[in-house]
């Protein structure tokens, strides 16, 4: 990699809102103030009231869920139901949970090619990482990609105004929330196990990009931000860039543009020799791939590897011994108490629905009607799931568009150890 123009020892990073404020597991099930508590349960009885809410021992969002809209607008349940309900709207109008039921599942798996991919290992905190690897996405592996969504096979109507590429991305969000997420949640075998898993850790490798194709991907890069601030907020948690070019902290100022300030507030950038002292604070050394200093046999365009941990939990049925392509997604069986893995997706326009596994809740839901408790990752029709989250520094500005600074020791560090 090649190192960063400056010399400091320190890493640069930009200064916090939410990811400061509401590090995990603050303000997730299980470590709630008192504010916040209150704050969930009239949210939900505002949603109620809006007839976007159904509760129950099976209800309609789980509290991960109303608590990821909720953090993104600083626990305000007024201004989470303006969010929410816009998403809800969004997916109604585009029949998201049909766009990814039904999708064609070779360009599902040609959609992940041009997006982070998840590793199948977690952090130290048991979040799924991701490692998004820039340089394979040159204008002819873009424009090649964008025209193939305009024919994209599913059976979801939409609104007609929603870009075919954006469709394909919200397929993939659906996989971290519906899928990727919950099966880290039923991993116990990390801090706070009882508290489910909503975000993700992202490694982005920009070694080899060029000034030209930094701006070449601005519209995509753009998108996948807005779409994710949108509608699927606090599903983010950190962003590590590596690999950075010698020109990228003269052109950080107008790429920072691109983004929401706290999508910017969750980078940080990493110079060669702190590659590995970062990402060992918050990873294993045997969940880093080799490619950057770790020790896990896995590059890019790999399928997952799936940690031992995961393998254990999941008790494979119908002659599966591992997770097949396509979407997946996870729900409710016998009261809650068990989830089944679904995989759907369409192949020749011929609709895929198939038990893959089951996993046996580690920490099943509570029949008590109104106790703040994790219910299972349910999905009914119009489901909403997040990334992304909107807020205010609360950490000293960037000054003359510097790239972000801050020592190491600013990483959160004892928040990762816990």
């Amino acid at each position: 990699m090649t190192k960063h123009s400056h010399s400091e020892s320190s890493m640069h990073r930009v200064p916090s809102s939410g990811a400061v404020e509401h590090g995990y597991p603050s303000g997730h099930l299980g470590h709630l103030t008192e504010h916040e508590e209150q704050a969930l349960v009239d949210f939900k009885t505002l949603l109620e009231e809006k007839g976007l809410y159904q509760p129950g021992n099976l209800p309609s969002h789980d509290d991960p869920t109303l608590l990821r809209f909720l953090r993104a607008r600083k626990f305000v349940p007024e201004d989470a139901y303006v969010q929410f309900s816009e998403t809800d709207k969004f997916r109604k109008a585009n029949q998201i949970d049909v766009l990814y039921d039904t999708i064609d599942i070779d360009s599902y798996e040609a959609s992940r090619k041009l997006y982070p991919r998840f590793t199948g290992r977690r952090d130290k905190r048991g979040i799924p990482i991701y490692v998004f690897q820039i340089r394979h996405l040159d204008s002819h592996a873009v424009s090649k990609y964008e025209k193939s969504t305009e024919t994209t096979y599913s059976r979801a109507k939409t609104d007609g105004k929603t870009p075919a590429k954006l469709l394909r991305l919200f397929a993939l969000y659906e996989n971290l929330t519906r899928f990727v997420q919950p099966l880290s949640s039923e991993c116990t075998d990390r801090p706070h196990p009882e508290t489910p898993i909503t975000l993700s850790t992202n490694i982005v490798d920009i070694s080899h990009v060029s000034l030209r194709m930094f701006w070449n991907l601005k519209a995509h890069m753009q998108a996948a931000s807005q779409l994710a601030t949108a509608h699927y907020p606090e599903t983010l948690d950190r962003i590590f860039i590596i690999g950075a070019p010698m020109f990228f902290s003269t052109v950080w100022g107008w790429i920072k543009r691109w983004f929401d300030p706290v999508t910017v507030s969750k980078i940080f950038i990493l110079q060669e020799h702190d590659v590995i002292p970062v990402l060992t604070t918050f990873m294993h050394l045997k969940d880093i791939p080799k490619h950057y200093g770790g020790e896990l046999e896995w590059d890019f365009f790999d399928e997952p590897a799936w940690d031992e941990e995961i393998n254990k939990v999941c008790q494979w049925e119908n002659g599966h011994t591992a997770f097949p392509p396509g979407p997946l997604y996870w729900q409710p069986i016998d009261d809650g108490k068990r989830l089944e893995c679904i995989a759907v997706g369409s192949k020749g326009e011929t609709d895929r629905r198939e038990r893959v596994c089951t996993i046996t809740k580690a920490y099943p839901p509570k029949s008590t009607e109104g106790t703040l408790v994790s219910t299972t990752e349910s999905q009914t029709a119009d489901t909403l799931e997040g990334e992304e989250t909107f807020g205010t520094p609360t950490e000293k500005p960037i000054i003359n568009g510097e790239v972000p600074t801050a020592n190491i020791a600013a990483l959160s560090i004892s928040e990762s150890n816990q």
